[in-house]
C-alpha cells in the first residue's frame, strides 16, 4: 500500500508541474508582440522607423506593461551601444484591455554598418518573474555611406585652401611689383 502511495505521489508531482507549465505558457501567450517590417535596409547615419503592436489576447485587462527595444550586432567583434541607436528605448505602455492592442513607433538612428538585429521585449511593470514576451527580430542591414560631399563639407574643403592660395599669390605679386 505504501508503494502505491509513493507511486501515486510520483505521478502527481509531474502532473502538477505540467499544469503549472501549461498555465505559465497560457499566460505568456496572452500577450503578443507583432512587428510590421521584419527586414530593413538603410545607410550609415540615416534615421528610420518601424512599428510594433502589443496585443492582449486574454479575457481580462493586462497589468501595466513595459516595452523595451533591444539592439545588437550579428557580427562578432562589433560593439553596439543601444543608447546611441535610440533615445527612447523603454516605453511604459500601461494596461491593455481584453482584446485590445497598442502600437508603438520606434525611431532608430543607424550608428554601425553591418547586420544588426532589433527586437522588442514586453514585461509586466510589476516585475513578475516570468519570461518577457518578444516579437520577431527585425533584420537590419546598414550599408556604408560612401559620399564625396559628406555633410556638405566639399565646398569648404576645396574653397578655403583655394582662397588661401589666391591670397598668398596676390601678396607675392604685390611684393614683386614694389
Amino acid at each position: 500500500m505504501s508503494m502505491c502511495r509513493a507511486f501515486g505521489a510520483t505521478l502527481a508531482a509531474p502532473s502538477v508541474a505540467l499544469v503549472l507549465a501549461a498555465a505559465a505558457g497560457a499566460a505568456a501567450n496572452e500577450i503578443s508582440v507583432n512587428v510590421y517590417r521584419s527586414h530593413l535596409r538603410t545607410q550609415l547615419g540615416h534615421t528610420f522607423v518601424f512599428r510594433t503592436t502589443v496585443a492582449n489576447h486574454a479575457p481580462s485587462t493586462t497589468g501595466s506593461l513595459i516595452a523595451h527595444l533591444n539592439v545588437l550586432s550579428l557580427r562578432d567583434g562589433v560593439e553596439v551601444d543601444p543608447e546611441d541607436w535610440s533615445t527612447h528605448r523603454t516605453r511604459y505602455i500601461g494596461t491593455i484591455p481584453a482584446g485590445g492592442s497598442r502600437t508603438i513607433t520606434w525611431k532608430v538612428h543607424a550608428i554601425n554598418t553591418g547586420r544588426i538585429a532589433l527586437y522588442v521585449a514586453v514585461l509586466p511593470q510589476a516585475g513578475l518573474t516570468r519570461p518577457p514576451t518578444t516579437g520577431r527580430t527585425v533584420q537590419l542591414v546598414v550599408a556604408e555611406r560612401n559620399t564625396l560631399n559628406s555633410g556638405g563639407i566639399l565646398p569648404l574643403a576645396l574653397g578655403i585652401p583655394s582662397l588661401l592660395g589666391l591670397i598668398a599669390g596676390g601678396l607675392q605679386l604685390a611684393r614683386r611689383s614694389r
